[in-house]
Parts: C-alpha cells; structure tokens; sequence
C-alpha cells in the first residue's frame, strides 16, 4: 500500500509562521502609505476649498466663514469634509477669519482629522490639524516638519 502525499502538521505550521512574519514586517509601510494618503486628501480638499473661497471672494469681495454647523445660504453651500462624502472623509475642514483679521480680508482654512463628523478612526499624530490660509501660509498643528509637499 502506498502512502498519500500530503503536507504534515511541522509543515503547515511552518508556513503560518513565515506568513506572519511577513506580514508583521509589512503591516507598519502598509499603515504609514495609508496615513499618506489620508493626509493628501487634506490637503488637496484644502487647496479646493481655497479655490472656492477665492471665486466667492471675486463674486463678493468678501470671503465665506463655512464649516459643518454653517448657518444658511452661501456658507452651507461649502462642502466641509474631505472625500467623497463626510461619513468616509479623514477630516472636516472649516473656514473661519484669520487671527487678528476680519473674514473680508483673509481667511484661513482648517481641516481637522477624525472629528466626529467624520471618520472618527483616523488620527495623524504626526500632523495634526492643517490649514492654509489666503496668502498662500500651509502649516500643521504636530511635530512634524514636513507635513506639506
């Protein structure tokens, strides 16, 4: 009688093994490439949310304090999240006067990951909040230096 082949116990363990080694070693670039990515949708919402704000202000000579709890009219028109809609989005953006200056003359943008609003898992420790404001002035609430391109 001949015997069937087959993978033994030592076998199969030791693939399971190897297998999650490999992925515990990928695991930290796959999580690091997300954050990312999260982070350029931030980014990018902010920089079409400035754009929307420098037509209004061409329109009105004015700029539009917005966010998710905006009154009615215009400023409820703005969109306030990130992606494609607030459930799915990293951050909640929202617009407001700069520090020591009136909404007419310079508005900064701020985009806050994981609020309740939004995706309330996502967290950038490393950034934090982002703003940009009219006069061009990208900065970042965390420790990181280099937080835009």
């Amino acid at each position: 009688m001949r015997r069937k082949a087959a993978f033994s116990l030592l076998e199969v363990l030791l693939v399971l093994v190897i297998v999650g080694v490999l992925g515990s070693m990928a695991y930290p670039s796959y999580a690091a490439y997300l954050l990312k990515t999260r982070r350029a949708e931030g980014q990018m919402a902010l920089l079409h949310r400035m754009q929307d704000e420098e037509r209004y202000f061409t329109d009105h000579h004015r700029y539009l304090a917005f966010g998710a709890d905006a009154g009615g009219g215009d400023a409820q028109a703005m969109v306030w999240w990130s992606g494609a809609d607030a459930q799915h989005s990293a951050y909640e953006l929202r617009g407001k006067a700069c520090p020591g200056a009136v909404i007419a003359e310079c508005i900064v943008i701020e985009a806050a990951p994981g609020t309740e609003r939004v995706n309330a898992a996502y967290r950038d420790p490393e950034c934090g909040t982002l703003s940009l404001n009219s006069v061009g002035v990208r900065t970042a609430s965390g420790p990181a230096g280099r937080c835009w391109p």
